[in-house]
Order: structure tokens, then sequence, then C-alpha cells
């Protein structure tokens, strides 16, 4: 079976289509720069594609998206450039079962299986069931090391993993996909309708939590506003060296880190903010 490979620069979710395709060379060049860039793997005149490889190795991921006929993704598999940059950890993944040609992409009543794995061996798969029954079942997953880990490939050596999907037995022939456009890759930003690399959460404004009469949100609760903050005492920093850890430290497996600042004393307020919501108990704003 010939299979037809072509690069972007980014993947277009919408359309589900590549975003400023590239030729290999300058997709060869950005995989060695560690820039983001996207692999597509379709059959020569084939409109769903067969799978999407998303990498980014600056941001010590690699992405796997896997297609059916009906353009919906059936597999998705995340993985992660850790401690040693020779191997990835498949670190999370989703499957999804759809009970027929006509089940929209990612339906919430699709059966579905995803695995969370970590790289100290521990790990969950979760079996989310549908019809009579339905419910989870939650197990550990009893995987070999190599199961858990992959090799990191060199350029356009990637295994095809929907060649399982899809029971192609004998070896696939690779050919590059006809650069349609000319590609500007360095150039603009993505838009937000196509993929970009995970990164971790940026802090948020701290500052604004200080000023009074400012209004903020996380999201979730209703809009607060920023009241005077407490004092509640002093942090004496004597050796110039801040120790941080996390609440679980107790059990000696909670993140750490020390920070570097001026000796001294240091204030401590505390960041303070008043909101209201519609108690249905009471029919009143409390």
């Amino acid at each position: 079976m010939v299979v037809e490979v072509g690069y972007a620069q980014a993947w277009d979710l919408e359309a589900c289509a590549p975003w400023r395709p590239m030729s290999v060379e300058e997709a060869r060049k950005r995989d060695a720069a560690g820039l983001p860039y996207v692999a597509v793997y379709r059959e020569p005149g084939g409109k769903a594609p067969l799978e999407v490889r998303l990498v980014s190795w600056r941001d010590h991921y690699v992405g796997l998206w896997v297609y059916d006929a009906e353009g919906r993704r059936t597999y998705s598999l995340d993985m992660r450039l850790l401690d040693d940059p020779s191997r990835l950890l498949r670190r999370y993944s989703v499957g999804w079962y759809y009970t027929g040609p006509e089940t929209a992409e990612f339906d919430e009543a699709c059966p579905r299986i995803t695995v969370d794995l970590f790289p100290d061996g521990r790990g969950q798969r979760t079996e989310e069931r549908q019809g009579q029954g339905g419910g989870s079942h939650i197990t550990s997953p009893r995987l070999r090391d190599d199961e858990r880990w992959m090799d990191r490939p060199a350029f356009g050596e990637w295994p095809l993993l929907s060649a399982q999907a899809y029971g192609l037995i004998e070896p696939s022939a690779f050919e590059a996909a006809e650069v349609a456009e000319a590609a500007e890759p360095g150039r603009g930003d993505v838009p937000a309708n196509c993929w970009r690399p995970p990164r971790p959460v940026q802090p948020g404004p701290v500052n604004e939590l200080f000023r009074p009469g400012v209004r903020v949100t996380d999201g979730y609760h209703p809009e607060m506003t920023v009241v005077e903050p407490c004092r509640v005492g002093t942090l004496r920093v004597p050796s110039g060296l801040l120790a941080i850890s996390g609440p679980d430290i107790d059990h000696g497996d909670g993140p750490r880190i020390t920070v570097p600042v001026p000796p001294g004393e240091y204030v401590l307020d505390e960041a303070r903010v008043r909101f209201s919501y519609h108690c249905e108990w009471r029919e009143t704003e409390v």
C-alpha cells in the first residue's frame, strides 16, 4: 500500500486539513530546530487522513491522531520527552469506538477507553461503557516497559500506527505529497482554530490580586472584586535561599523548589476577594 506523507506548520481542527503546507526539506529543518510542525499521512486521493502526527521537540511533545474513513478521530495519543532525550513516554491516550457511520465525532454516548501513564510505572485504564448498565470500569494497566515507552525515531522514520487500525499487514511505501501552495512557515501567528503544542500554565496576574477594586475571575466562580489585603506577618530569609514545597510534601513526593532572593525580612500579605452568588435555598444574593 502506498501512503502519501505531507508536512505543514499546523493542523486546522475545523477544516481537518493542513495549515501552511511545506516541503520535506523545510519540515526537516523545523524538526532539527525543535519547532512545531505536523506530518499528515493519507492514501493518495483520500479525503480523510489516515493519521496526523504533531511534533514540537522544544515543548517535549509528540501527538498522534488516527482517523477513520468518515474523518472522525478514533485514537489520540500524547507522548512526552522527559529526562531521557532518546525515548518518549506514551503519557495519555484515548480511543473512541463509534457505534455506526452516523455517530458524530466525540459523541458523549460513544464508548471509549483512556489510558493515563506516569514515568514511575503507575497508571490508570478507564473503560467508559454505553448501553445497558453503562458506567466506567477502572483498572491498573499491566504494560511492559516497551509498551509504555518508545524510542525517539529520526525524522521521517515514524511507524504508521494507523496500519494496525486499518489491518494493513504489508509494509507501506511512503511518497511525499505535493505542496499545493507556497509555504511561509515563519510568518504570522497560528490561527486559533489550529493545533498548538501543549505548554505549562503560565502564572496569573498576581499583582492584580493586591489592588483593591480590581475585578477578577478564575473561570469557575462569578466575577470577584479584590478587597484590601490583610497583613499576616513577616518571613525571615537570612540565607538568601527561599524553599517552596507543595501541600503534600509530608508524603515525600510533593514538588519542591528553591529560589534565590536577597537576604532579609519580607512582609506577608494575604490577598482577599469578595463575590456574591444567588442562593437557591434562600432565594437571594449572598
